[in-house]
């Protein structure tokens, strides 16, 4: 393998994938680096509802596989390695990994995004002893159990529905008054009778010597105090974007994503962000498919006229 590119792709989430594959049909010469894992956080959902094409949903752990299929059909290559470094070289960037070094004169950075933690006690020492971030696996496991969720947004409400295939009962404890999932969520818990909500409350404390026995939670006006026996406690309460290998913090929102404008395209000449790392991203599935193509054809433009406009960004 060469280690000269005109285009490096950074993460193999459907985002970097859609955009490993127009890279390549445009004719460049693509490599993506996928990081440890294929597949970014789709691979534990077991169904992305909405997804074009996909009447039932399309299955997360399917998605990506398949992309990277056509993506390798049409030429990119492949480097199972994490991005350690990236840094301007003249008119190419360097982007160092475990065990090599590469250059391109432009790079997508499609790093995407991680599931928050609580950051209460006993969640570091109880993970993966009932501390979960992962219905479709560990449900089965939990069969006939009851279980806590924290989080009222969709991941949240997606994931309590598929623990409801299995748990004997399932109690969303969130922040807000309402949940703010979309309503085919909502309307979906509120049909589930296993499911039951505990609004205005949070997390406080996970409990257990070993494995999980119970949750805290907190009234946040009142300031009452419970605790509710469960056998696990599914944390999501939001998303964090993968940015910590980026020294260049001017490049990046209030909230650490990275700042585009509509083309993609970052302040710094050849570098261009895409999927749920963007600041803006809607965050669903469909949406960084178009970010990750968008990001190619931007790439494309700039590898062929060596145009950087210096357009309005998008927060």
């Amino acid at each position: 393998m060469s280690n000269e590119f005109d285009i490096v792709v950074v993460g193999s989430g459907i985002a970097g994938l859609s955009a490993g594959l127009k890279a390549e049909r445009l004719g460049r010469s693509t490599l993506v680096l996928t990081g440890d894992t294929l597949g970014g956080q789709l691979l534990s959902i077991e169904k992305i509802d909405g997804y074009p094409g996909f009447a039932d949903g399309a299955p997360g752990y399917d998605l990506c596989p398949i992309a990277q299929e056509q993506a390798t059909a049409a030429g990119a290559e492949f480097a199972m390695a994490n991005l350690l470094r990236l840094e301007r070289d003249g008119a190419a960037w360097r982007v160092a990994a475990a065990q090599y070094t590469y250059t391109a004169r432009s790079v997508i950075l499609a790093t995407g995004t991680r599931l928050r933690e609580l950051g209460v006690p006993g969640e570091a020492s109880l993970r993966g002893k009932g501390v979960s971030q992962c219905a479709s696996c560990d449900a089965p496991l939990l069969r006939g159990q009851a279980v806590v969720v924290a989080g009222g947004g969709d991941s949240a409400l997606q994931e309590a529905l598929t623990l409801a295939e299995h748990c004997s009962d399932v109690t969303i404890v969130h922040h807000g008054a309402t949940f703010s999932a979309q309503r085919a969520y909502r309307t979906s818990v509120e049909a589930q009778l296993k499911i039951s909500a505990r609004p205005d409350s949070e997390v406080t404390a996970i409990l257990g010597e070993g494995v999980v026995r119970a949750a805290r939670i907190q009234h946040v006006v009142s300031g009452a105090t419970q605790e509710l026996d469960c056998a696990a406690v599914f944390v999501f309460v939001g998303l964090q974007a993968n940015t910590a290998f980026i020294d260049d913090k001017a490049i990046l929102d209030d909230s650490g994503h990275i700042v585009t404008d509509a083309a993609m395209r970052t302040s710094r000449t050849g570098l261009l962000a895409a999927g749920t790392v963007r600041s803006g991203s809607v965050c669903r599935a469909a949406a960084a498919v178009g970010d990750g193509a968008a990001a190619a054809m931007a790439a494309d433009r700039f590898l062929a006229d060596g145009q950087w406009p210096l357009a309005r960004q998008t927060h």
